[in-house]
């Protein structure tokens, strides 16, 4: 939500000769032109799930955003780091973590991803905002189930960790 400051200082960044790097959902990817996209030397993009279902659920927005602003970062082949929230129960399926692991290979510049185990340390910032908080039962995965989602990404040929 900060696009205009962040394409305003990674400019003077890559100036200094500095690498940048972007930290993102990808909700508000198409705010960015072509020509701001270049200012950016890697994007870690996090992805919350492929399931349009489960996505929705999940933030309350639609998931093609993202998606899209992925597939326009590989058209224009800009490093993303992928990043995955593992939630025992909802994104830690098969089918889930399958679809979305050939997605991310058909990408084709996702040079990593990073497995996020889910965690609670969060929850206060719900709280005192008022809001409900639809993880508040969840637990963390287990260290077999994260070994288990890096091994599907693996298998499609991406780095996982």
């Amino acid at each position: 939500m900060q696009d205009r400051f962040v394409v305003r200082m990674f400019t003077a960044a890559r100036e200094m000769g500095i690498h940048t790097a972007m930290d993102t959902n990808g909700f508000l990817g198409a705010r960015l032109s072509d020509e701001e996209l270049e200012k950016i030397d890697l994007v870690m993009l996090c992805i919350k799930a492929w399931d349009p279902e489960l996505h929705r659920k999940l933030t309350g927005k639609d998931g093609e955003a993202p998606r899209e602003f992925a597939r326009r970062l590989a058209g224009q082949n800009r490093p993303i780091w992928l990043r995955y929230v593992l939630v025992p129960g909802l994104t830690d399926t098969e089918e889930e973590v399958t679809a979305l692991s050939r997605f991310a290979a058909e990408l084709g510049n996702v040079q990593r991803v990073d497995v996020l185990p889910f965690h609670q340390m969060g929850r206060f910032k719900w709280e005192k905002l008022g809001l409900d908080y639809a993880l508040d039962n969840a637990e963390p995965p287990t260290a077999e189930v994260v070994e288990r989602v890096c091994l599907q990404f693996r298998s499609n040929g991406l780095a996982a960790y």
